[in-house]
């Protein structure tokens, strides 16, 4: 059978463009049977069975109504992949299938992460967690090995301590020779007091580490290796289950802004907890969840460290209180508040003047200052430059990240053209740059733009960690050009 199908618009598109068009987010579905087998190889048959077992129970789907109510069980992901549109679930699943209809795509060159692993990061068991990302690992390896020249699968990194991160990066990297690292960003952990007074209720009472701030592990060593390695920091966490998004029966309200609810709890970590001061070059990406959180994020950051740095802070000091003089202002327009001009040395006076406050010297002096925010401008090299953010192609917010107008300080943030394909989001996969093509024709975006969000960013992200991360492909020489420019 001859996968092509004749022009296309994105091929069209292609045709016309000056550069080359980067997937920086593709991703391919498993096929289970060989998984498996790659499973039994890397842990062991006894593990290999436990997962099967697993998946065949069907968790949430097994459990009758009250009990997913009763357990607050969240509804997982649902009808998630394409059926009908045969050719395209083949072409997610088979690399040299996606490869020959890569032109009709418009792509010269794609990075393609797991479906499985998004939630194989996520999984409780260790055993289980680290043998089928391993797995998965192994398989990629071998299954995309001839097409390095115009693809590269991504590692699936479990991230539940920096020690099982650092051991599988390592392989992956080393042994198995990947240039990608698809890390988790979020780990559920059960509240200790919980989990020591009442072990068997832990699974209900748990929060959410993002690994940088009041974490009960340091992972600098594994942003480290990440450097030593030469890969970027790239993420797929979900929320799903988390605050808001954990409703039994609604798959669509838990999964609209979980991805960006991950990335900005991810991203706001790393700079309020000094990852990004301590590793200014190391890069990180943020996918699936767009851009426009990080432009809110950013605002919202550079707002409170303007009024809330050490230089800055003292203006809520309840120690500056004058209190004569608010004595004073209240005796004369307390308008029957209080009688007459309180006395400011009642101590029932001193401790109610709008609001509680308590001797926080210790937590005030130590939440933003290892920052060494000097003025709010100080902030913008600690976001800017680190941080790109998967945009699929059909997001219109893909121009707020452009806006230098509105993000403060004229920051541009960088959102990264992510196709998606293989997953319900993309019905065809022939349309997904000619959506992404429609920033331009709407005046949204312009061409230089375009540029940046569908080659640049992607040669920025994994080129400036590793500057032979496109050598030997199809793109080598327009990178060249790019990097050398």
């Amino acid at each position: 059978m001859d996968a092509a199908i004749g022009p296309t618009r994105s091929a069209e598109i292609r045709s016309k463009l000056s550069h080359p068009v980067v997937d920086g987010d593709g991703h391919s579905i498993e096929f289970g049977p060989v998984l498996f087998d790659y499973l039994k190889q890397v842990a062991g048959p006894k593990v290999s069975e436990r997962y099967r077992a697993k998946l065949d129970a069907g968790g949430w789907y097994k459990l009758t109504a009250d009990e997913r109510h009763r357990r607050r069980v969240a509804r997982p992901t649902s009808w998630g992949l394409p059926t009908k549109n045969t050719l395209d679930r083949a072409t997610a699943m088979l690399p040299q299938l996606f490869r020959a209809r890569m032109d009709d795509f418009g792509l010269d060159f794609s990075i393609v992460y797991s479906t499985l692993a998004l939630l194989a990061i996520r999984e409780d068991d260790e055993e289980i967690r680290r043998g089928v990302c391993r797995a998965i690992n192994a398989m990629f390896a071998d299954i995309f090995s001839d097409q390095a020249d115009r693809m590269t699968p991504a590692a699936c990194i479990p991230a539940h301590t920096p020690q099982e991160a650092i051991e599988e990066l390592e392989h992956a990297v080393k042994t198995l020779g990947f240039k990608v690292a698809m890390i988790t960003t979020n780990v559920r952990r059960p509240i200790p007091e919980v989990l020591e007074k009442a072990p068997e209720l832990a699974p209900y009472a748990t929060w959410m580490d993002t690994l940088c701030v009041d974490s009960p592990y340091d992972y600098d060593p594994l942003w480290q290796k990440c450097m030593d390695l030469k890969v970027a920091v790239t993420s797929h966490s979900s929320t799903v289950g988390f605050g808001s998004r954990v409703t039994t029966n609604h798959y669509i309200h838990n999964h609209v802004g979980s991805f960006a609810a991950a990335g900005e709890a991810f991203a706001k970590a790393l700079v309020l907890g000094g990852v990004t001061k301590r590793f200014p070059k190391l890069n990180f990406a943020f996918l699936e969840g767009g851009v426009g959180w990080a432009s809110e994020l950013y605002a919202g950051l550079v707002g409170h460290c303007s009024k809330r740095r050490p230089k800055k802070i003292g203006n809520y000091d309840p120690r500056q209180i004058d209190m004569e003089k608010l004595a004073d202002l209240f005796g004369q327009y307390g308008q029957g508040l209080v009688k007459g001009r309180p006395d400011p040395k009642d101590p029932l006076f001193a401790r109610w003047p709008g609001g509680w406050h308590w001797a926080d010297d210790e937590m005030i002096a130590h939440e933003i200052d290892n920052l060494d925010l000097e003025k709010p401008e100080d902030l913008r090299p600690l976001f800017e430059p680190n941080f790109y953010y998967g945009c699929e192609a059909d997001d219109p917010l893909v121009a707020l990240g452009f806006d230098t107008k509105i993000n403060p300080f004229g920051a541009r943030l960088k959102p990264l053209f992510s196709s998606d394909v293989g997953h319900w989001d993309v019905t065809d996969m022939t349309e997904v740059l000619e959506e992404a093509y429609e920033l331009v024709e709407h005046g949204l975006i312009d061409d230089v733009e375009f540029k940046d969000f569908v080659f640049t960013h992607s040669v920025q992200l994994h080129a400036g960690m590793n500057p032979d991360f496109f050598k030997g492909t199809v793109v080598e020489a327009e990178v060249d050009k790019l990097l050398k420019a």
